[in-house]
């Protein structure tokens, strides 16, 4: 075989699929069987085209990054604004926090019936605050943004809880209760992913 263009070479179209490429390759592997110069010349049509079809895929995939940085770039200055204060840290730091404030939504159910979580509140408020201060170098940027995360907290557990079914929840549960649960994720929210 002596064609140059690895499709001609399998005789398949540029638009076959990888299925009729395949089946091209092994007809022609089995029909020249005997023949080794074709059956290298077969091969080395089949893994051209394979090459060409891995690098078009990586271009592809490497554009979707630098497409979605361009949109990023190109949005309005108040959505730059907002993901500015957004930052994405490493697992273990995500695992780490979510562990803690999840400790503290569990303490907070099992001391439920002794009275409300206003102390594991205020723990969680001062750990957020502590990360926040890490973070940011400012104590009273990390108190602001942890004071205000502790009011949408309350506030939306506060419009929220109301709302569920009440045969989807403990009976022991207070409103204060759940809440509180909802404050301990809008915590853990600012503490571990706002700048």
């Amino acid at each position: 075989m002596r064609v140059w263009d690895p499709y001609r070479r399998l005789g398949v179209s540029h638009d076959a699929s990888e299925e009729e490429i395949w089946g091209s390759r092994n007809f022609l592997l089995e029909q020249y069987a005997g023949h080794e110069s074709s059956a290298e010349s077969i091969e080395a049509a089949f893994e051209k085209i394979l090459m060409t079809s891995f690098q078009l895929r990586k271009k592809t995939k490497i554009n979707l990054k630098s497409r979605l940085k361009k949109k990023v770039e190109e949005s309005p200055p108040w959505v730059k604004n907002l993901l500015d204060f957004v930052e994405l840290p490493p697992k273990d730091v995500i695992f780490r926090r979510l562990f803690l404030f999840a400790f503290m939504g569990g303490w907070s159910i099992m001391n439920s019936a002794e009275g409300g979580p206003a102390f594991q509140v205020a723990v969680s408020l001062a750990a957020c605050i502590y990360f926040l201060n890490e973070k940011t170098k400012s104590l009273a940027r990390a108190f602001i943004i942890g004071l205000g995360a502790l009011v949408t907290g309350w506030v939306s557990g506060s419009l929220l809880v109301p709302n569920i079914p009440a045969l989807l929840l403990h009976p022991t549960w207070t409103l204060e209760l759940l809440t509180s649960l909802v404050v301990y994720f809008f915590l853990f929210l600012s503490c571990t992913f706002l700048k």
